[in-house]
């Protein structure tokens, strides 16, 4: 897989913090601590988006970076809004650049797919970038494996490559592992996997009456209320007891674990909140262990439903 790497050299962590939550449920005292908490433990991988907590994210995060710039790796998105045209993206980048007080980023993301504008314009305005310093690598969000591989095409074309992408994935949602995943191996392509603790569901919070995005917001019920993710969600909590840790920190080593070795995006409203993803850094995941966890779901068929050769 792709090596990803600081300014300095340094790899980037197992373990990447995402800032969405910067400047909206996690004030600046909150941040500041999340932050701390992360590179404490040697978080240098840093993911935020144009858009985030309407450009709060980033004006936080790159306050906190300002002086450990070659320590860090950040990353950001644009494209969410308004298409992959060279106009949008390049205006969003422009924002972005300026919300975060730095002249260049070392991932830049699309954030999602655009199937009106022709991937020739969208990926030559990112080659464009590359060439002229203010992005070191190219990564694409919520792109199915068909989609990348057409981007990719047109990106080698132009002499350049997608380089991370960054899909949902965790416990109840592993849709990735049909096709993104194989597809990312043989592309030689780093997986950045956002919400590993499906919204807070592996949390075991809600089996408790607890609140948050699945109380709060429509697309994360509409997205994880099913009654099998729930009784996932409780036997990992009962599995997580029984070991004498937390679910959260389950969830988030079992992703990291994954055979392609992602680097799983952890993020939370408070330091106290982001201990368990944090303790994922250095949970020691057993074959054994990883087996039992993977069992309390579904294993999704493969891409050529050949259940008998899985």
């Amino acid at each position: 897989m792709t090596q990803l790497c600081t300014h300095n050299g340094a790899p980037v962590s197992p373990l990447t913090f995402g800032t969405m939550q910067f400047g909206g449920t996690a004030d600046a005292h909150e941040s500041r601590a999340m932050f701390d908490a992360a590179r404490t433990i040697g978080i240098n991988h840093f993911d935020t988006a144009v858009g985030y907590t309407a450009g709060h994210s980033e004006s936080i995060l790159g306050g906190m970076i300002k002086q450990q710039r070659d320590e860090i790796f950040l990353a950001t998105k644009v494209g969410y809004t308004g298409g992959g045209g060279h106009r949008n993206i390049t205006e969003q980048f422009d924002r972005s650049r300026k919300q975060l007080n730095q002249d260049a980023v070392d991932l830049l993301y699309l954030h999602r797919f655009d199937p009106e504008t022709p991937l020739e314009e969208t990926f030559s305005t990112l080659a464009e970038f590359q060439s002229a310093g203010v992005i070191r690598y190219i990564g694409v969000s919520n792109y199915a494996a068909w989609q990348v591989m057409k981007a990719q095409t047109v990106a080698n074309s132009l002499g350049t490559t997608i380089d991370a992408i960054q899909p949902m994935y965790s416990l109840v949602k592993r849709q990735s592992e049909v096709e993104i995943f194989p597809m990312a191996q043989d592309q030689d392509i780093a997986v950045i996997p956002y919400s590993p603790l499906g919204g807070g569901l592996l949390t075991g919070k809600y089996a408790n009456g607890g609140t948050g995005r699945l109380t709060e917001d429509e697309r994360y019920q509409a997205r994880y209320d099913q009654a099998w993710m729930h009784d996932t969600a409780k036997a990992l909590s009962g599995l997580a007891s029984e070991l004498g840790t937390d679910p959260a920190t389950l969830a988030v080593a079992w992703v990291k674990t994954h055979p392609t070795r992602p680097s799983p995006i952890i993020s939370a409203r408070s330091a106290r909140q982001l201990e368990p993803s944090l303790a994922a850094n250095e949970f020691e995941m057993s074959p054994e262990l990883y087996a039992r966890i993977t069992a309390l779901s579904v294993t999704p068929a493969p891409a050529t439903d050949r259940l008998e050769e899985a």
